[in-house]
């Protein structure tokens, strides 16, 4: 446990080998060369590759590192690793310890065994990675990780930093147009910058082992509601629990280490649901850190005696887990470009990036809808905190005010002092708290970010980001191309705002996004789509308008996305057959036989009882009731099985008759053996109750 400034500064990142590493173990000229080739874009010479190489082997050595691995990102959602010592042979049985700069820069992994989409045969095993210069490598477990791309024989991208990476460029490429023509000539990249707050639960490892359900899908698929559960709202940011917090401790010192700017931890709204999140850093690097925080949320809970729940939704009845995505864009000298201003200059220039956000996402909500469709985010969206399927804004009262003043061409006033007239008058200042929050917004804008908080909380953060940086650069890329061409800026730029307030306030809402008013009524007037569930949003993943949009911006090749839509199908169908299958082996197993066996006992009760001429009415009664649910539930669980067999294999099709048939038998059968669990005494019942997971810490 670290106390102390200088403990604290000594610790954090100690395990990292950072630009301040760097700069002590390479040479200046090498130093130089990496550097440019972070801020330009240019390649990495051989011989400076080999030097960076050596450096890197030589501090992860005295940091005890034997192995280095190639850290990439695969479409499995996880992170993938291959380690290989830093041995070679030397004369007389002898070793050296090795690492060449082809190694740092390039891998070979086997690109079969990951999911392609169709981009590769089981036959094409080749695959590479390479290594990503402005992702940091560290050190774990006695390996040196050395953050990587994933690529195909083909160089089509396998992975999920690629993509990320060329959203990135391809933001700031716009950005960069944009704030040219404001006058900025200092600014010479723009960096999409994110912070994932990340939820989860803790549950002790004892009951979780118990558990064939979460041990197998990562989430409870039976559970009768217990007789206390978040009604008490007393769990949120509540005194923390002393194991808890232990946890927690020793969670922000392995996340210090490796670099991860953990910042803040609570306790969550549901009991034994808790939160961490980090300072907002540049969206590749907030991916990276957000892959490694999960990893370790699960190897330190396991030290204390926990299993770490990432799935959305491990309990039904109480909160599910997200993960609010904060995003934003800033500028190498230091500008957040979501921050309202206090110059006629930067209200213009805030208020125009604000437009492209807004008709952005009210362009391509089916874009930003498929990143967070997931079978497990299916169970959390629409209530208790999570935000509705409907992708919509919320801008606060004050700035909405602004943009209702630009749209009627109205004066603005916000400090009763000062009127908006967009590049002429300055904007009465933005406070950043200037409204309350709402949690029920999928995209909030907080001051100086949009917070998307329709993430699952299991999720890589990278797909909603590449969606949110390629939405961006794809509507300033059009701003940019008509106004460099104006003959009067500012009277184009009132123009331009006008025009896309007007045509895209649709978008924006203030309201309850849970209201049905809203969902029923209002929502669909405006012609805002709602794709409720992953099997309604998936099919619009590779759609014209998506494969336009991503291929026009160079983020995927068509077949690159049309694999990626293919594998997220596949993903939510293996998802939900493994969840029915381990439902009908729990039935069959577990449930069937702990509700006989106590009906059976109950009628052997009733019996005993009636033999020494007493009333068995309750024994009989219950053993009636027991029987004939289980009779229901045998029947329904045989209704599952049978409906397993008939699934499609066309995954499309597959997707569809899953949603509509096998969940429905699924959600069947749970209610049946959810109102056993009710009647059968606890000494029957073969697995942990949701009391006992709950409030097990």
């Amino acid at each position: 446990m670290v106390t102390g400034k200088n403990s604290m500064q000594e610790l954090f990142g100690s395990m990292v080998f950072n630009e301040d590493r760097m700069r002590e173990w390479l040479s200046p000229a090498a130093y130089q060369t990496w550097k440019q080739c972070v801020t330009d874009g240019t390649s990495l010479d051989i011989a400076t590759a080999n030097e960076i190489a050596e450096a890197m082997k030589q501090w992860a050595l005295d940091k005890g590192a034997t192995h280095y691995t190639h850290w990439f990102q695969p479409m499995t959602g996880a992170t993938a690793e291959k380690h290989d010592s830093f041995i070679a042979p030397s004369e007389g049985g002898r070793v050296i310890m090795e690492f060449s700069g082809k190694e740092l820069v390039k891998g070979e992994p086997d690109a079969s065994s990951f999911p392609s989409g169709g981009l590769r045969a089981t036959f094409e095993a080749r695959g590479y990675t390479a290594w990503d210069p402005t992702s940091f490598a560290f050190v774990k477990n006695g390996s040196l990780y050395i953050p990587t791309i994933f690529c195909s024989y083909g160089g089509q991208a396998l992975d999920k930093k690629t993509p990320l990476l060329r959203s990135m460029d391809e933001v700031s490429r716009q950005a960069i147009r944009i704030l040219r023509l404001f006058g900025d000539n200092e600014t010479r990249r723009v960096t999409a910058q994110v912070g994932a707050e990340q939820e989860y639960f803790l549950v002790d490892k004892e009951l979780y082992d118990q558990r064939k359900d979460l041990k197998l899908t990562g989430r409870t698929l039976f559970g009768n509601k217990p007789p206390r559960g978040q009604e008490l709202e007393d769990h949120y940011f509540g005194q923390l629990k002393p194991r808890v917090a232990e946890f927690m401790a020793d969670l922000d010192n392995e996340l210090w280490r490796v670099g991860v700017l953990s910042k803040t931890k609570h306790n969550e709204a549901a009991p034994a649901q808790h939160e961490m999140a980090p300072i907002y850093t540049d969206a590749n690097a907030a991916c990276d850190q957000n892959q490694l925080a999960m990893e370790l949320m699960k190897t330190v809970a396991d030290r204390h005696g926990f299993h770490c729940l990432i799935h959305e939704k491990p309990y039904a009845g109480v909160n599910g887990s997200g993960k609010h995505d904060n995003w934003s864009l800033a500028t190498d000298t230091g500008k957040n470009l979501f921050k309202p201003g206090s110059t006629p200059r930067q209200n213009a220039q805030f208020l125009l990036f604000l437009a492209a956000f807004v008709k952005g996402v009210d362009e391509y909500p089916e874009t930003l809808r498929v990143t967070v469709a997931s079978a497990g985010n299916d169970h959390r969206l629409g209530a208790l905190e999570a935000p509705p399927a409907i992708i919509s804004i919320f801008l606060g009262d004050e700035l909405n005010r602004v943009v209702e003043s630009i749209i009627n061409g109205t004066s603005y006033k916000g400090d009763g002092k000062r009127s908006l007239q967009v590049g002429v008058d300055v904007l009465p200042a933005i406070p950043q708290d200037n409204t309350d929050r709402n949690r029920t917004s999928p995209m909030a804008f907080t001051g100086n970010k949009f917070e998307f908080r329709m993430l699952g909380s299991s999720q890589s953060i990278s797909g909603p980001n590449i969606a949110l940086n390629t939405i961006m650069a794809q509507e300033l890329k059009e701003f940019a191309d008509r106004l460099e061409k104006s003959k009067n800026f500012q009277k184009d730029l009132q123009k331009l705002l006008k025009e896309v307030f007007t045509e895209h306030q649709r978008i924006i809402f203030n309201g309850n996004g849970y209201a049905e008013s809203w969902i029923n009524e209002e929502a669909k007037e405006r012609g805002l789509p709602n794709l409720v569930s992953t099997a309604d949003a998936l099919p619009h993943y590779a759609s014209p308008k998506n494969v336009k949009l991503y291929t026009e911006n160079n983020i995927y090749t068509e077949e690159e996305l049309k694999a990626r839509a293919y594998i997220h199908m596949e993903t939510y169908n293996a998802t939900i057959e493994i969840e029915a299958r381990t439902m009908i082996d729990m039935i069959d197993h577990d449930i069937l036989p702990a509700a006989s066996a106590y009906a059976a006992d109950l009628v052997d009760r009733a019996a005993g009882k009636k033999e020494a001429g007493l009333a068995a009415k309750y024994e009989t009664n219950l053993a009636k009731k027991l029987s004939d649910v289980t009779d229901k539930l045998a029947a329904a669980n045989d209704t599952l099985a049978r409906d397993m067999e008939r699934i499609p294999e066309d995954v499309e099709k597959a997707m569809a008759f899953i949603h509509k048939t096998i969940l429905n038998d699924m959600e069947r059968a749970r209610e049946l053996a959810d109102q056993l669990e009710a009647k059968t005494d606890a000494e029957y019942w073969p697995f942990p109750s949701y009391s006992e997971l709950l409030f097990s810490e």
